[in-house]
This record gives structure tokens, C-alpha cells and sequence, in this order.
């Protein structure tokens, strides 16, 4: 496959009084309806405000990051009249701002703190893949089935993909960019080593050093090799809560300088920044576009927080979704607040 060219995206125009311009999703009347935020942080339907500046309107927020979103001129539009149109009343039904990306991306250990437990640095980011079932919104609930051990909640900063992409450099990475997120990639330990994992040992003749190398470990009988498929253990229904909004690239400045503190009712458990990144938010891009064909709408989330706060010394580690409950909070700087409920459901 041929390498895309990558242009940068425009810069977009504010909406009324310097506010940000923020995309989502919500259920309405049994649907999903795009929204954006007005100056006072209330969603309007999209199409109310694409209605008002007389442009079209997207069905979808993936048809808005695929087309529109990348018009200076209907972007500038809707900015200039979306405080004109009524915000929406009463209790909001949200979905994740992006509802079927083709594929969600994830990167294991991209901490500073993390990665020290490494037995061998690997020298490049760890991808997996987490399918969009996995995705839930605002307020819905992480279904956990405390037979599923130990699961616990990822604090991270996700990107949605503005525009086809394969094999872009670090340099150009962030133009491929729509914006920004928030997603909590809940993970089952107990799923993943007890159902998601394998363990083998290699014939001699079977047995290649490439094997063994992300270990301490490479003696003639050192043939045991470990395989993991994050499947289960990141893919299960609720383990991908998103949002709620998408706030467009231009609104931050630098992704790899922001902070992230996340909190179970309140309590911080989890305080880091994106600067402890093991590689960049642009390393991360460019290398998995090198794999993967990377189509507007997908999403990569970029790794979990790694230093732990008061009561909680392993962060993330100590909230163990399937024994407490509660609210799981994230606040990302710039991009907002994510809130989910634990909720259990029988063992299965």
C-alpha cells in the first residue's frame, strides 16, 4: 500500500468567547446524536447548529472527523453560531464521542515508572488492539464480574485519527490528529493470565534467540516462552469508557505536557503526566501507522499513569474494580473529565 500524503489540518476558528470547541456523541430518542459544546459547556445537537449556519450536518461524529472537521470554512461556521441554538435539558445518555472506529489501539507500558519492571526494555512501543464493543460512554456503568479477579481501571489520553495515514514520520505525526480524548482502559489481570495466556516450551530445534530476548533468562534450558492475547482481559463489553467529549488538536498545544489525575469517589489514587511518557504521543503514531493503515475515527490511547497517590502507593494497581465500589473519575488537563460507576454482575 502506497504511503499517504499527510497536509496539516487548518487552524480552526474559536467558538463565541474563546471557548473550546468540543465534539461528542449522545443517545437521543433511541439514536446517536452528535453534539458540540456551547461557551457554557452544554452539548447542543449538532445538527440544530449546522441547521442555523446553513452548512450540512453530519450524521456522525466519524462522518465529521472524515469530512467536515477538516473544512476551515464549516468549521468556522458552526463555531460562529452554536451559542444560538438551545442547549439540551435534563439527563444526558452519552456515548463514546467516536461510536465505531475501525480499530482502538492501545500502547502496554508507555511509562517511565512502568517500564523500570521490564526485564529488558523492548526499544519500541508495545501495541495491542481493543475492539469498539469494548467502548461505553460518560456515566455508564464498567460491568465487572468479580470472577474475573483482579480488574482495574487505566487512566489515559486517547487521539482520534483525522485523516488515512500509513507510515508517517514523528515529525508529521500530530497532523493526522483530529483530537483528543479521555478513555479508561479497564483491564482483568485474572482474565488475562487465567483465560487470555498460554505458557510453552520449545523443542531445541524449534527454539530462535528472537524468543527469548525480551527476558533475563537464555540458557539452553530456558525454552519456556509466554504468550499473551489481550482479548479478553481488555476486549471484554464496558472496559473502553470514552469521553465525553473531543476536543479538536489545535485546543492542545502539546500532548506530551499534560497532566492526568484520576480518583475513586473523589479520592485520587492516580496523579501523573504525559511527559512520563516512554515514547511520545508522535512516536507512538508514526510507528503503529509503519502496521497498521490508520482511517479517521480510530482511536490510540497512549498508556496508563504509573505513580500513586496518598492511601493508594500502586496507583491504578490498588483499585481493584471487582472487590469496591464507587465512581472511577479521570480528569485529563485540557480535554475534561471522564466518569464511570463499578457496577458487578453474576459470576460467570
Amino acid at each position: 500500500m502506497p504511503c499517504d500524503a499527510i497536509a496539516p489540518i487548518a487552524p480552526r476558528t474559536k467558538a463565541p468567547g474563546g471557548s473550546l470547541m468540543k465534539f461528542g456523541t449522545i443517545n437521543l430518542n433511541g439514536r446517536p446524536c452528535p453534539v458540540v459544546a456551547g461557551s457554557d459547556g452544554a452539548p447542543r445537537p449538532l445538527s440544530d447548529v449546522c441547521e442555523m449556519a446553513g452548512v450540512a450536518a453530519p450524521a456522525t461524529i466519524l462522518d465529521l472527523v472524515g469530512t467536515a472537521g477538516d473544512d476551515s470554512t464549516w468549521r468556522d461556521a458552526v463555531a460562529a453560531n452554536v451559542d444560538k441554538t438551545k442547549s439540551i435539558t435534563g439527563p444526558i445518555d452519552w456515548a463514546a464521542p467516536v461510536t465505531r472506529p475501525s480499530k482502538i489501539i492501545g500502547v502496554a507500558f508507555n511509562n517511565r515508572e512502568l517500564v523500570k519492571k521490564a526485564h529488558i526494555d523492548p526499544g519500541v512501543p508495545n501495541f495491542f488492539l481493543k475492539p469498539p464493543s469494548a467502548l461505553t460512554g460518560q456515566g455508564h456503568p464498567i460491568c465487572v464480574d468479580p470472577a474475573w479477579g483482579a480488574v482495574i481501571p487505566e487512566p489515559e489520553v486517547c487521539a482520534v485519527i483525522g485523516r488515512r495515514t500509513k507510515n508517517v514520520s514523528e515529525e508529521d505525526a500530530l497532523s493526522c490528529v483530529f483530537g483528543y480524548s479521555i478513555m479508561n482502559d479497564v483491564t482483568s489481570h485474572g482474565l488475562k493470565f487465567g483465560k487470555d495466556s498460554i505458557a510453552v516450551t520449545y523443542d531445541p530445534d524449534m527454539a530462535r534467540p528472537e524468543f527469548y530476548k525480551w527476558r533475563h533468562l537464555h540458557g539452553d534450558d530456558d525454552r519456556d516462552a509466554y504468550y499473551v492475547y489481550h482479548t479478553r482481559s481488555k476486549g471484554t463489553d464496558t472496559f473502553g469508557p470514552m469521553g465525553p467529549w473531543l476536543i479538536t488538536r489545535d485546543e492542545v498545544a502539546d500532548p506530551n505536557d499534560l497532566k492526568v489525575v484520576a480518583d475513586i469517589d473523589g479520592e485520587v489514587f492516580a496523579e501523573d503526566h504525559t511527559s512520563n511518557y516512554r515514547f511520545s504521543i508522535q512516536a507512538c503514531i508514526s510507528e503503529a501507522s509503519r502496521y497498521f493503515t490508520l482511517e479517521p475515527g480510530d482511536v490510540i490511547t497512549f498508556g496508563t499513569t504509573g505513580k500513586g497517590k496518598g492511601r493508594f502507593p500502586r496507583g491504578h494497581k490498588n483499585i481493584l474494580l471487582g472487590e469496591i465500589s464507587g465512581t472511577i473519575g479521570i480528569q485529563v488537563e485540557k480535554i475534561g473529565r471522564l466518569e464511570n460507576p463499578i457496577v458487578h454482575i453474576g459470576r460467570s
